[in-house]
């Protein structure tokens, strides 16, 4: 199915038959991508006097109740609710769901040996207007999707990049990290607040997208992001970012 579509009062093809998806599968147990010493995710059949949820143990249907925590336990999207005393639920949080957005692949620097997304390398390349911006760290190896992050100290990202982004525009940032700043900062969360901008003025309708997935075949450039969420009454849901390629 493809589509023409305005963005930035230039209009676009876009091939809605071919979804590229970037979110990563939250599966039970330990082969889930995990982060911050949170519980792995669970599935655990329903049961009530002689109903069972499970059609394997005799029951009728199956129903699972899942336990998980959306900030460690695979792709999600967060608002500013995730650092602030206000509660800003991610479903009050967008009113529309499909974004221009620029892929982009970095090489973090090595500082103090840690790997860091720093201003001088989001400089290296030309935003153009974009309202998301999907970051793709090297190396990018497939075991991302189901990697053991707690105490590796992970990529992030530096408050003055974060910075940058919001000046820029960035309303929606998505990266392949369990989260854009350090793993251990004592609490300070400087990327976060600087790129939603809180306490100052909390820029609501933005979001931040950790733990996601963009495979070495989806090349740098522009696309069209949809992004989908379960409408929890959260700072932060399970998400599915879905790209489509865009031509002029």
């Amino acid at each position: 199915m493809r589509a023409i579509i305005k963005i930035h009062g230039r209009e676009y093809r876009v091939d809605f038959s071919m979804p590229i998806d970037l979110s990563i599968p939250i599966m039970a147990g330990n082969e889930n991508v995990n982060a911050f010493y949170i519980d792995p995710v669970t599935y655990i059949p329903f049961q009530a006097g002689s109903f069972v949820g499970d059609v394997n143990q005799g029951g009728s249907c199956n129903v699972n109740t899942i336990t998980i925590n959306p900030h460690g336990n695979g792709t999600h999207t967060e608002t500013v609710g995730h650092i602030s005393k206000e509660k800003y639920p991610i479903r009050n949080s967008l009113n529309k769901f499909f974004f221009y957005a620029r892929v982009v692949t970095l090489t973090p620097e090595i500082i103090e040996g840690d790997s860091v997304l720093t201003l001088e390398l989001l400089k290296s390349f030309e935003l153009k207007r974009a309202e998301a911006l999907i970051i793709r760290t090297l190396p990018n190896s497939p075991d991302k999707k189901t990697r053991q992050y707690s105490g590796t100290n992970p990529p992030y990202m530096t408050a003055e990049a974060a910075l940058y982004l919001r000046e820029e525009g960035v309303k929606h940032l998505l990266l392949d990290v369990p989260s854009i700043d350090k793993e251990d900062d004592g609490g300070k969360l400087s990327a976060h607040h600087a790129f939603w901008n809180y306490p100052a003025s909390p820029r609501v309708d933005c979001t931040i997208t950790e733990l996601m997935y963009v495979d070495d075949e989806v090349a740098d450039g522009i696309y069209l992001l949809e992004l989908q969420y379960a409408a929890f009454d959260n700072d932060a849901s399970p998400s599915r970012p879905i790209l489509y390629r865009i031509e002029e």
